[in-house]
C-alpha cells in the first residue's frame, strides 16, 4: 500500500514515544511505502483534485529509545521529494495532525472532505473530525461522564462550584492538559480562573466535578475499528501536579483493562466506528469518561513496550482489512 501521513513536522517527533512513528515503523516492516506533508500543504484548483506536495520517506533502522537519547534532533529518516501527488491517488491518508482545533484544522477537513469525494480513503474521516470535538464529545453520552457544564456564564459556574464544591475547569482548545485549573472547596481564585478562562464571556468553558480517582490515574483505552486495545495506559499526576497528561510530566503505567473499562469500550467502539473514526483514545478518571480523543490519539508505544501488545500491529491489521472494499 501506499501511505500518506499528514503530520507535525518530523523534526519535532520524539520518535521514543511518538505513536505516528509506531504507525510508520511497522507499515515500513510490512512493506508499505510512506509519504508524508503537512497540513499546511493541501490544496485545491478547479479542474484538478486536492493534492500537496508530499515527501517519500524511508525509516532508518535505529533503536528509536538510545537513538532519541544519544542524537537529539537528528534526521531518523531520508527522504525523495517533495512532488505534487493527489491525495486520492494514496490507498490510506491518515491524519495525524496535533491539536488544536482551530480554523485551520477545520478548513484542512472540508480539503480532507473534498479529497474523499475524489475517492481518497481518510483516517479519521474528515467529518467525523468535525462532528466529534474532543471535550465536548462526551455529552452524548451523559451517563457515562461525571457532573458537567459547559458555558460562558461566570454565575452558572459559580454555582456550579457551590452544589459541587471541588470542581476542575478546563478549556475546549486545551490540549495536553493545558489551562486545567482545580478549584477546591474554599472557593480560592475561583474569580480570577473564571475570568482567564471564559475572558468575561467571551469564550465557552468546561467545568467539571473533581474526581479523587484521578490519584490511580487519567486512562486511556485505545479503540482502534471499534475494538478495544487490552490495555489501558494510565497517566498518574506527579507531586503535586493535578494533570497526569505525560506532556507535564505524568508517569505513564500500562495496565489490564477493569470491567468498566471494558463495559466503556464495548457501549462507545462500534458507535464510533460506524462514524468513520477508525482510532479513538478514550480518557478515563475512575468510571467516568472525560474526553473522547479523535484526532491524533498516543500512546502505542507505552503500552507496547510494559505489555508487549503490538498495538501498531493492530492498527496496520485494520488499515489492510480496509483495503479490499477499497
Amino acid at each position: 500500500m501506499n501511505l500518506l501521513f499528514i503530520i507535525d513536522p518530523l523534526e519535532t517527533f520524539k520518535i521514543h514515544k511518538d505513536t505516528s512513528y509506531a504507525m510508520m515503523r511497522e507499515a515500513q516492516r510490512r512493506g508499505h511505502r510512506i509519504a508524508v506533508c503537512h497540513s499546511a500543504d493541501l490544496f485545491w484548483q478547479r479542474g484538478g483534485q486536492v493534492s500537496a506536495p508530499v515527501r517519500a520517506i524511508e525509516l532508518l533502522d535505529v533503536d528509536a529509545q538510545r537513538f532519541h537519547a544519544e542524537h537529539p534532533g537528528a534526521p531518523w529518516w531520508i527522504e525523495q521529494g517533495p512532488s505534487e501527488a493527489a491525495l486520492a491517488s494514496f490507498d490510506a491518508v491518515l491524519m495525524r495532525k496535533d491539536p488544536p482545533f482551530d480554523s485551520e484544522y477545520f478548513y484542512a477537513t472540508h480539503l480532507l472532505g473534498q479529497a474523499e469525494r475524489e475517492g481518497a480513503k481518510v483516517f479519521n474521516r474528515a467529518a467525523a473530525l468535525r462532528d466529534h470535538p474532543e471535550k465536548l464529545d462526551i455529552l452524548e453520552f451523559p451517563d457515562l461522564i461525571a457532573p458537567t457544564l459547559v458555558t460562558r456564564d461566570a454565575h452558572r459556574i459559580r454555582a456550579f462550584h457551590a452544589e459541587h464544591g471541588d470542581i476542575i475547569l478546563k478549556p475546549l482548545d486545551g490540549m495536553g492538559g493545558m489551562g486545567i485549573f482545580r478549584v477546591g472547596q474554599d472557593g480560592l481564585n475561583l474569580g480570577a480562573i473564571i475570568e482567564t478562562l471564559n475572558q468575561h464571556g467571551r469564550t465557552t468553558v468546561m467545568v467539571q466535578r473533581y474526581l479523587p480517582a484521578i490519584a490511580q490515574g487519567d486512562k486511556r483505552i485505545l479503540l482502534i475499528d471499534g475494538q478495544v486495545v487490552p490495555h489501558a495506559l494510565a497517566r498518574i499526576p506527579q507531586g503535586t501536579e493535578i494533570r497526569g497528561n505525560m506532556a507535564v510530566g505524568g508517569k505513564a503505567v500500562a495496565q489490564p483493562l477493569s470491567e468498566r473499562d471494558r463495559a466503556i469500550a464495548q457501549r462507545l467502539g462500534p458507535t464510533l466506528a460506524a462514524r468513520g473514526l477508525l482510532l479513538v483514545g478514550l480518557d478515563v478518571i475512575g468510571d467516568c469518561v472525560t474526553e473522547i480523543n479523535v484526532t491524533s490519539p498516543t500512546g502505542f508505544q507505552e503500552i507496547t513496550r510494559q505489555t508487549g501488545f503490538d498495538v501498531a500491529a493492530m492498527f496496520l491489521d485494520a488499515i489492510e482489512r480496509r483495503q479490499p472494499d477499497w
